[in-house]
């Protein structure tokens, strides 16, 4: 009795999602992720690029107590190799300590200069967390999309095998031509070989995977958790509205020309002396006169001195140098927005697009590749139509069942992409 063949789609397809299912068991491990988010935490916790990421955003934060410091106070000590005989008496040691002030404001300029550029690493170290990210949401999804297109070529293998058989049986009772035979053959064939190509694509896309993921281990990793597909639409406005707002590189890039316009603050300063206070301390001996007055006491001195800024040429350059910096921040932050706006709208285009495929192949195609499937099976049994039909049917089906789960692996690479561009998840279009 031949099997209808919505049944037999049906046993092969839960087959597959049985043996999928015994594979992840058998190769789940505590230490090995197993969903999306599994492996996004992972990554975040042992990628080496972000860790030096979040290395350099510290050397930023570290430099700005440096930046509030005074210089360090100078000591200083003479020795007075011919003592110095005044009338209390001799001279013999010189203890001084001095501290320099700079200018009312340089400190702040140089304080506000050490900020912006902590916070634009703050945002640099962001920008790599979110490339990381989709980094890891790229490769995940290329590895579900290799699970399901092994899937769906298991699946198709078997209903190859199920129409050889029928051919077979028909070509016994000489309903057949043995050529029908030979067709189901090559076709088997040629999907063991596609089967085997994809198989083989799994220990290069795991070490895609182990190496965003900077694990040592060399293993395959098991099959992606499948979960459900949630279409979504973004709106382009509002898009575009985020990115400006959110985008970690240009906000990046805005705080570091407030620490250029910060450093304009200061080279104007350096026109300014910077004042210095200080004690100068000298120890004297005994006078050699008896009965002096002030006999043995030694003298403490209040200095001050400054620094003569003399060279304005040299001080006019650190200025215009500082302002062509504020002006070339400000080029780069146009030129960055002006590429990301264009990458967005190029990466929407694709997203909106696949999320045309995922209706066409989802709703229409595949189902109707399906009907037409099983039409011509009933048709080749009944002898109305030839076993080549049969076939074209077939592979019809394969065709468009990978275009839908393409569609699909697109469609969700193309949302990663999307969210770290705008620095964040992206709300569903009104």
């Amino acid at each position: 009795m031949k099997l209808p063949i919505n049944i037999i789609l049906m046993a092969v397809i839960i087959s597959g999602f049985a043996s999928i299912s015994l594979a992840s068991e058998q190769t789940k491990d505590s230490n090995t992720p197993q969903t999306l988010n599994d492996y996004l935490t992972h990554a975040a916790l042992n990628n080496a690029a972000l860790k030096a990421s979040f290395e350099q955003w510290k050397v930023a934060i570290h430099q700005i107590p440096q930046a509030k410091a005074l210089p360090d106070p100078k000591f200083t000590y003479g020795y007075f190799i011919r003592e110095v005989e005044t009338r209390t008496g001799p001279q013999r040691n010189k203890f001084g300590l001095m501290q320099v002030f700079p200018w009312f404001g340089k400190i702040q300029a140089r304080t506000d200069t050490a900020a912006s550029t902590a916070k634009a690493a703050s945002k640099r170290y962001e920008a790599q967390k979110l490339t990381l990210f989709r980094q890891v949401k790229d490769a995940f999804y290329e590895y579900t999309y290799l699970a399901r297109a092994i899937e769906i070529a298991k699946q198709n293998l078997e209903l190859l095998k199920h129409f050889e058989e029928v051919a077979r049986i028909k070509y016994i009772a000489a309903a057949a031509t043995h050529p029908d035979v030979i067709r189901a053959q090559v076709e088997l064939a040629k999907i063991e070989d596609a089967l085997r190509s994809l198989e083989d694509l799994r220990a290069p896309i795991s070490a895609r995977l182990n190496a965003v993921l900077n694990r040592k281990s060399f293993e395959i990793l098991p099959w992606p958790a499948r979960e459900e597909f949630e279409p979504r639409t973004v709106d382009s406005q509002h898009l575009i509205a985020m990115l400006r707002k959110r985008n970690p590189d240009i906000a990046a890039l805005d705080y570091e020309t407030r620490a250029a316009r910060s450093n304009v603050e200061l080279a104007k300063k350096n026109f300014w002396p910077d004042v210095a206070v200080g004690l100068d301390y000298i120890e004297t001996g005994s006078a050699v006169s008896p009965g002096v007055g002030d006999s043995g006491k030694d003298p403490i001195m209040l200095a001050f001195s400054i620094n003569l800024p003399i060279w304005r040429n040299s001080y006019k350059a650190a200025e215009r140098q500082a302002k062509a910096n504020v002006r070339k921040k400000l080029q780069q932050k146009a030129d960055v927005e002006n590429k990301i706006i264009a990458r967005a709208e190029q990466v929407l285009y694709g997203f909106d697009d696949s999320n045309r495929k995922i209706k066409l192949y989802g709703d229409i195609l595949v189902p109707k590749a399906e009907e037409l499937l099983q039409a011509s099976e009933t048709a080749y049994q009944g002898g109305t139509v030839d076993f080549l039909n049969l076939i074209d049917a077939q592979r019809t089906l394969l065709d468009f069942q990978l275009r839908y789960e393409r569609a699909v692996t697109n469609n969700s690479q193309k949302l990663a992409e999307l969210e770290m561009l705008v620095g964040t998840e992206l709300p569903q279009k009104p």
